[in-house]
């Protein structure tokens, strides 16, 4: 009989981490969600076991990491926290993690970055050797804390750059698109929508982790996104249909919407920040054909099937949950001047 897998996960307790924890529990492996915040009352995940810890305290985490087999590191402050957490959590905290690993003697690290280490690239789609062009804070501390990874000694690591990625319990920016949507309000898109946009379904991406742990190749990057996704007018289009709230898209010409959406941003008036609105009307697409060879991995979920069934999630239970308002995914983020965008749309 094979032994129970156990794993650590770092950021368990967050929108990513509840959905891997379930993932991993329901396969019969012992897993630990390390993470500073509780984990959440209202996900019934038999099973975990939950530790308050902070991954840049590395003596904590090797204690919590010690006889566990796969790490995964899912930890991280999001775009909307001040540079210097960025820096501290998501680069640093990510050394620190990688030592403690090493340490506590761990097979295997998985580091979960992001695309966000890409920039805007001209070329589409965009391959694991494509030259890396951060952009702000966190786009620089997650392509920093993948050269830790590459450094690592002492623990294999493999790395994960994932398109965003949607599903049950997933709020925060996507709230707000919800929210005007169930209003029937008009969704300002910018440009003419006629770009690929690509994203990625929650469980989609707790497969990919998984088979990453078990089946990537030690020191290697793979990008996971979806392998069916349309344009901006057809993906977003399809779900203001099946909303039927009577929400339209509205085409608004990108230039000066990108530089009222920077003037609010800096003057913190609004949630939507430079990476979210400087992508808006370009492609962004990777290549998953690495990930497909490498791991075995298959999407499951496209675009369309991924946002239609977080916005339902959203009707049923989400919209009692985003009464919190934060800076994670699981809460929602305060609109700012967007809500006066709301009432005149």
């Amino acid at each position: 009989m094979e032994r129970r897998l156990r794993w650590l996960v770092t950021g368990g307790a967050g929108f990513l981490g509840v959905h891997l924890c379930r993932g991993l529990c329901d396969r019969g492996d012992d897993v630990i969600a390390y993470d500073l915040a509780e984990f959440p009352a209202n996900e019934n995940v038999p099973g975990v076991r939950a530790l308050a810890g902070d991954v840049r305290d590395g003596a904590a985490l090797e204690r919590a990491m010690a006889g566990v087999d796969y790490v995964v590191h899912a930890a991280a402050a999001l775009a909307l926290a001040a540079p210097d957490e960025i820096a501290s959590v998501n680069a640093e905290g990510t050394k620190t993690a990688i030592e403690a690993a090493a340490r506590a003697g761990v097979r295997r690290f998985v580091y979960i970055g992001s695309t966000a280490v890409y920039g805007m690239p001209r070329f589409h789609p965009i391959a694991e050797d494509a030259p890396l062009d951060p952009m702000g804070p966190y786009g620089i501390a997650k392509a920093r804390a993948e050269r830790y990874c590459l450094a690592a000694r002492g623990v294999e690591t493999v790395r994960i750059r994932p398109k965003s990625f949607i599903g049950s319990g997933r709020l925060g920016i996507f709230q707000i698109l919800f929210d005007w949507i169930e209003a029937g309000k008009k969704i300002p898109v910018l440009g003419n929508g006629e770009n690929r946009f690509q994203l990625l379904e929650v469980r989609d991406l707790v497969d990919a982790i998984r088979l990453a742990a078990l089946n990537g190749r030690a020191g290697e990057v793979y990008n996971i996104g979806a392998a069916e996704f349309g344009t901006v007018n057809e993906d977003l289009g399809a779900l203001l249909e099946h909303a039927a709230s009577g929400s339209r898209i509205l085409h608004i010409p990108s230039r000066p919407a990108k530089a009222v959406l920077a003037a609010l941003a800096a003057m913190r008036l609004s949630p939507v920040y430079r990476w979210v609105y400087d992508t808006a009307d370009q492609d962004s697409f990777v290549s998953i054909e690495k990930a497909r060879r490498d791991l075995g991995w298959e999407p499951r979920f496209s675009n369309r099937q991924a946002m239609i069934a977080t916005y339902d999630w959203y009707l049923r239970e989400g919209k009692e949950l985003a009464r919190r308002t934060g800076a994670s995914h699981r809460v929602a983020w305060k609109q700012g001047a967007l809500r006066l965008v709301k009432a005149l749309m």
